[in-house]
């Protein structure tokens, strides 16, 4: 009996230490993810201010459909959380006064307007309420390898083949951002074929000499990717990464195939996207396959771990 007292004592000591350190613990981490402020490039040329969690609910709205799993919409959140808290990270190394834009330079975002215009009054607070609890239940948490903020890229389709590595994209290998497979179920999701005459592409090439018809050998892909898509491009006579290419093209990505007639050339792309990282379409597709947050995040960024901002250890 006494045996039994001792332990009850030591039980209740435990549990009265424990359960204050716990809820000290929680609030602090709450307080720091709270104050974390993120100042964003407005389209006007105003940098404003947002606490970061606020920030992430535009980004993930404009990043991502609506529609999708609400899975795939945390997987997103985290996403844009660790990739902002990476770009917070390198500080005063921020050129111009703010860390991020609302554009695809570093992450869509939009504003309360925006949320209303494109998903009309209707939907406006379904889906918005939807983002939040996507960004909410995903409090804090961010994708950390070896002490560091992983970049945390993103792409919309992979199309028919599976993810790139980042240095068949540019040129720096990361660990965690591998070939996998994409996860999509629609390979043909994205297929968009595009045509241009010799004087279109001499002029969004820069080529300054006079346009001439196309010959079959004016357009040949000298090297690909480890799964296929095209890396190194001649055309004209010069050379092109296809990541160059494809921005100066307007492409819709380096999965590419051509056709060439002498008086235009027609360029038939898959997938949507750079197509490092995470697949959002794949994303959602695996979602809808009743995989958790923590599995979609595991499938595209191998090796990472999830831990609470500020706490990359």
């Amino acid at each position: 009996m006494k045996k039994e007292w001792v332990w009850l004592i030591v039980l209740s000591i435990s549990i009265a230490l424990i359960i204050p350190w716990s809820v000290l613990r929680w609030q602090k981490e709450k307080v720091m993810s709270e104050d974390v402020q993120i100042r964003v490039l407005m389209p006007n040329g105003e940098v404003k201010k947002f606490p970061l969690e606020d920030y992430l609910l535009g980004v993930v709205a404009a990043e991502m459909p609506a529609e999708f799993e609400v899975e795939a919409l945390k997987a997103q959140a985290i996403a844009a959380r660790t990739y902002a808290a990476r770009r917070l990270s390198l500080g005063n190394l921020q050129e111009g006064g703010y860390d991020v834009d609302t554009t695809v330079q570093t992450q869509a975002w939009f504003s309360e307007a925006q949320m209303r215009n494109n998903w009309g009054w209707l939907n406006y607070w379904r889906y918005r309420g939807k983002i939040q609890k996507a960004v909410t239940e995903t409090y804090g948490k961010v994708l950390v390898t070896n002490g560091e903020y992983i970049e945390a890229y993103y792409h919309s389709s992979s199309g028919r083949k599976p993810t790139e590595r980042s240095e068949e994209v540019w040129s720096s290998p990361r660990p965690y951002l591998l070939n996998v497979s994409s996860g999509e179920e629609n390979l043909q999701r994205y297929i968009k074929s595009v045509s241009f005459t010799p004087q279109e592409i001499y002029k969004k090439l820069g080529i300054v000499r006079p346009a001439s018809s196309f010959t079959l050998g004016d357009f040949m892909i000298l090297e690909r990717t480890a799964v296929g898509r095209a890396k190194n491009v001649r055309v004209l006579g010069n050379v092109y990464p296809a990541t160059q290419l494809r921005k100066l093209l307007g492409l819709s990505s380096t999965d590419i195939e051509w056709v060439v007639q002498p008086e235009h050339i027609t360029i038939t792309t898959y997938g949507n996207g750079h197509a490092v990282g995470m697949s959002q379409w794949g994303a959602n597709d695996l979602a809808k396959g009743n995989k958790k947050v923590e599995e979609i995040l595991d499938h595209y960024y191998p090796g990472t771990k999830l831990m609470l901002l500020g706490h990359k250890q």
